[in-house]
């Protein structure tokens, strides 16, 4: 397996075709990871498969980082990025995983991209944060009100409403990433990028293991059991998920502005309802277009507004969504 260098480091300019390939990759990448996850847990527990998943990823990053001569972490980078790891990891990516077990990956997309919206309350209720204008309020109610007619709490299952349960812990996702990127906006301990994101994963993934033993999940569970399908759909979230989807991301940040960057926020869950339709036969009712249409106004509006306001969309993890 190639180590992760979706795109090369460069010293000049990328050309515009490495920019609308480095795009090409976040937008269909990390879109595709929720039907990935969807796919996975059919036959894999969910915190082990993404225990399992973070461990692997973690060790591969960073042992390559280490042959290549990046410093080694010390007791205060650990720390700090432990606690990333388990607000991103374990609360977030744990429970968009655990969700998938019953709700549609397209749905589970659109629930977790208001993430950017809360990104804007947990920076506004930080230390010193900012109050957001009437234009970024309005479009904080407008994304909750897409997320609330797509769950449609007030009717049943069969009627067409979304397992309450899973909802539940979509949204607690999107709580959990906010303040674990907020944080790690905020930490000091001065590790690399990439470094940084090694030890989350590793921490993060351990994390996710340790709730798999605490919950039962390997009791009864046989590596065996687990379907072609869901090994190929497991992969393809440590390397494509992981590796290439983050290298290419940090490599963006580097070389185009955190507004552009950002607009994989609402293009993921545009991928991801369609992949959900196409590949697994997800339906797609009319409650969920315009749902949709709701909450990818409501995001790119927060997205696009200007850095001060949206701080949190563009720290260190980069906002990235609880799947990735």
């Amino acid at each position: 397996m190639s180590p992760p260098t979706a795109l090369p480091v460069q010293t000049h300019p990328p050309s515009r075709a490495a920019l609308i390939t480095g795009f090409a990759v976040i937008y269909t990448v990390w879109g595709s990871t929720y039907l990935a996850i969807r796919v996975a847990v059919e036959t894999m527990p969910p915190f082990v498969m993404a225990g399992t998943r973070f461990m692997l990823s973690g060790a591969l990053l960073l042992g390559w980082l280490l042959a290549r001569g990046a410093r080694r972490p010390n007791a205060a980078q650990w720390r700090d990025h432990a606690i990333t790891g388990i607000f991103l990891l374990l609360g977030g990516n744990g429970l968009v995983c655990w969700a998938e077990l019953s709700v549609p990956s397209g749905v589970a997309a659109l629930v977790v991209g208001v993430t950017p919206l809360f990104m804007v309350v947990a920076e506004w209720a930080g230390p010193g944060g900012l109050r957001p204008r009437a234009m970024t309020i309005g479009a904080l109610l407008l994304g909750l009100a897409g997320v609330a007619w797509l769950a449609a709490p007030w009717e049943s299952v069969a009627a067409g409403g979304l397992p309450r349960a899973g909802v539940a812990a979509l949204v607690a996702a999107c709580g959990f990433w906010s303040i674990g990127s907020i944080y790690s906006r905020h930490a000091k301990s001065g590790a690399d990028l990439m470094v940084g994101a090694a030890l989350q994963m590793l921490v993060g993934g351990a994390g996710q293991l340790t709730v798999a033993v605490m919950s039962g999940e390997f009791a009864g569970f046989h590596w065996a059991a687990v379907s072609t399908r869901a090994w190929v759909a497991f992969f393809y979230l440590v390397v494509f998920g992981s590796l290439v989807g983050f290298s290419t991301f940090v490599w963006l940040m580097k070389h185009s502005t955190p507004a552009l960057v950002s607009t994989y926020a609402w293009v993921n869950p545009v991928v991801a309802v369609l992949l959900g339709w196409l590949l697994l036969g997800e339906p797609v009712s009319g409650r969920t277009l315009s749902a949709s249409a709701v909450i990818v106004a409501a995001v790119a509006v927060i997205t696009l507004q200007k850095p001060r306001e949206t701080a949190g969309t563009t720290q260190e993890n980069g906002g990235a969504e609880p799947s990735q």
